[in-house]
């Protein structure tokens, strides 16, 4: 096959893993990881440290405070967009997708129904436009709920009007999260928090963050199904690569190709973007993972918010660990090995897990 890189797994592991910036060589500074990653996904779930702060601490080390990104979405060289946080101005690469929802050409029957809901409780709409442009930034309940005609649900988001509207005011480019007040987002007109960057046409917009994201991933499928949070695919961005042993094309980002490789040991968040892509993690890193928050305490196998352990090109295990900040300890109930970890491995993940324990200015207490 002329003009298609022919990668054995290990490469592929190995331009997924630098892509990430989770090899030896650390980058510098928070703004500039994220300007490379793209973005750090926003999780209210803090089992043991908020997932972004992890991915952060992952990367940069003890040096990275958590202190930082507050203050970098303070001062808004950070914005958050729809539970992402990204450098304000990729804002510019969304805005004309933004003008256009719920979407352009032909509609699908969910964006016919989202459309023809926001129009049936305009009103509503306008109501929190004029709330805001009075008295903005507000919570959530702060806003007024007078929709005509309620979200229909079966599922937790039943009658949650204004919550629903906010989304789609977001997704609009109406409205914008200007910060939290304790654990609650805060509303403001969207041009009060966006930069005034110049808005970038769809179609570049679309094809500057397919090669962003591919250069943050490495490697990439060209074509996937839809998932929620960030698309998974890079469409023709990079060049065509085969991985050995793996069926179907992918896209490679040509950069990191043939660059030595120097690995470490490294504790990932369940949403690391080395491990979002599930698919990907089976086929190239042939490791099994869920995050099992979900399910019922005897059905785990790693535990509630087990961490991904990678080591070198591989990842080779998962940390079951839990901060229990009221006794002031990092309890870890178990290391789960995939295969027994030699010396090397086993004393490279011990110091990971004591410099976490360092980091989060706790105790660290083992159950193993």
């Amino acid at each position: 096959m002329t003009g298609v890189h022919q990668l054995s797994r290990a490469d592929a592991r190995r331009v997924a893993v630098q892509a990430q910036l989770l090899d030896a060589e650390r980058p510098a500074d928070l703004l500039g990881l994220v300007r490379h990653l793209t973005l750090l996904q926003l999780d209210p779930i803090s089992a043991v440290t908020p997932s972004a702060d992890l991915v952060v601490w992952s990367r940069l080390g003890p040096a990275y405070s958590p202190a930082e990104l507050r203050d970098a979405l303070e001062r808004r060289t950070l914005i958050e967009l729809n539970a992402l946080v990204r450098p304000a101005e990729d804002l510019a690469l969304y805005r004309a997708e933004m003008a256009h929802w719920p979407g352009q050409g032909e509609l699908r029957e969910w964006q016919h129904a989202r459309r023809d809901w926001v129009t049936a409780n305009d009103g509503c709409r306008r109501d929190i436009l004029e709330r805001l442009e009075e008295s903005g930034p507000l919570t959530m309940r702060e806003l007024p709920d007078t929709c005509a005609v309620p979200w229909g649900s079966t599922g937790w988001t039943n009658n949650r009007n204004v919550e629903k509207l906010l989304v789609f005011l977001v997704q609009r480019g109406e409205v914008a999260t200007a910060g939290r007040k304790g654990r609650e987002r805060l509303w403001d007109l969207a041009h009060r928090v966006y930069p005034d960057h110049p808005v970038v046409p769809t179609d570049e917009a679309l094809r500057r963050r397919n090669e962003r994201r591919l250069r943050a991933l490495g490697i990439a499928r060209a074509r996937a199904p839809e998932v929620p949070v960030e698309p998974v695919d890079v469409g023709e961005a990079g060049e065509p690569a085969v991985v050995e042993g793996v069926k179907g094309e992918w896209r490679v980002d040509p950069s990191w190709l043939d660059r030595p490789f120097t690995g470490r040991a490294a504790l990932l968040s369940p949403f690391d973007r080395l491990v979002h892509d599930r698919k990907r993690l089976t086929e190239l890193f042939e490791f099994d993972y869920q995050l099992e928050m979900y399910k019922p305490a005897a059905k785990r196998r790693w535990g509630y918010y087990a961490l991904p352990i990678l080591y070198g090109d591989r990842l080779v295990g998962k940390l079951d660990a839990t901060a229990d900040r009221k006794a002031g300890v990092l309890r870890v109930d178990a290391v789960h090995e995939d295969e027994p970890f030699t010396a090397a491995v086993s004393a490279a993940v011990s110091r990971e897990i004591e410099d976490l324990a360092r980091w989060l200015e706790l105790d660290l207490v083992r159950a193993v």
